[in-house]
């Protein structure tokens, strides 16, 4: 299968499971909203070896937000619940509570049982930080704390929903130069950034590295090692390489979202945008033979 004389190889993304929230942070300023927004997904590539995977997912007008300010909807992403809830907190607390004029929402509505153990939500206690000059206010229908800080007063909300996700969807391009690659890289991205629920959670969307699961040689303290199979330095040095002759550089593009139906969308868009680039000879994918996860994203189906 090709599409714009770039070939789609038969073969399929696998992704996991992980827990998701996502959170709305509101400024005075789209400028002051997205540098909260920005600090507070740092250090978040890959649960691999950082706390959490995390990004930016869309940009909400003020006429859409509880405050009537813009915002950035940011998503923050673990395996575990327990592990997500305490990212919330540290993340909020020190990025954006710290944040100029910033306030912080839930955006992923939870279900309100009447059995309340069943709740899919996280409680985020920053009131504590108003030791005990804080209050309790309602915005609209939601009920929000009110710290008082230098400022002025910092409004949060701390009940924030969280889901089953999907992490890991993905696919490289291959590119006859790094130039070529990284356009198409990008012009992906950009794509992908018009779909909302979803994030790529690598430095500017795009992964350079790439890797495989543990290692050949350093197997006793690496979790995870290079590439070798996608590295262009190696092909004539490893008789396993899977980069074909013309191609000189790729990127491996990563999608996290908060379900199978909005990755595959992502998935889609980021091809299909990826080969509109000049230069780009072939769309590929990482998989591990359905030990890593249960979904499957198969490319050419995608793109059917």
């Amino acid at each position: 299968m090709k599409i714009n004389n770039v070939e789609i190889e038969d073969t399929y993304a696998e992704a996991f499971p992980i827990t998701v929230s996502r959170v709305l942070i509101t400024a005075a300023t789209e400028y002051y909203a997205k540098i909260a927004a920005t600090e507070a997904t740092g250090f978040g590539t890959s649960v691999i070896g950082c706390p959490a995977e995390a990004g930016i997912d869309c940009f909400v007008p003020g006429d859409k937000t509880p405050d009537g300010r813009p915002g950035y909807v940011i998503m923050i992403c673990h395996p575990k619940k327990d592990e997500l809830k305490h990212q919330l907190i540290e993340r909020i607390g020190e990025c954006i509570l710290t944040a100029p004029t910033t306030a912080v929402f839930n955006w992923l509505p939870y279900e309100k049982l009447e059995d309340k153990t069943q709740e899919k939500r996280l409680d985020v206690k920053l009131h504590f930080f108003g030791d005990g000059f804080e209050s309790k206010k309602t915005m609209g229908d939601r009920t929000v704390w009110a710290i008082p800080i230098m400022e002025g007063d910092f409004i949060c909300e701390e009940e924030y929903g969280y889901k089953k996700g999907v992490a890991g969807g993905n696919f490289f391009i291959m590119g006859e130069t790094q130039g070529s690659a990284l356009m198409a890289a990008q012009a992906a991205v950009d794509a992908i950034s018009l779909v909302e629920g979803c994030i790529c959670p690598f430095p500017g969307g795009i992964v350079a590295s790439g890797s495989k699961v543990g290692s050949l040689k350093y197997s006793k303290f690496m979790k995870a090692s290079t590439n070798h199979k996608m590295a262009p330095t190696l092909k004539g040095k490893v008789a396993d390489t899977e980069m074909p002759a013309n191609v000189n550089a790729a990127y491996e593009i990563v999608i996290d979202g908060v379900d199978e139906e909005t990755i595959a969308k992502a998935m889609t868009a980021g091809i299909k945008a990826a080969c509109t680039i000049p230069g780009i000879v072939k769309i590929s994918a990482g998989n591990y033979g359905g030990k890593l996860g249960p979904f499957k994203f198969e490319l050419q189906k995608l793109l059917q």
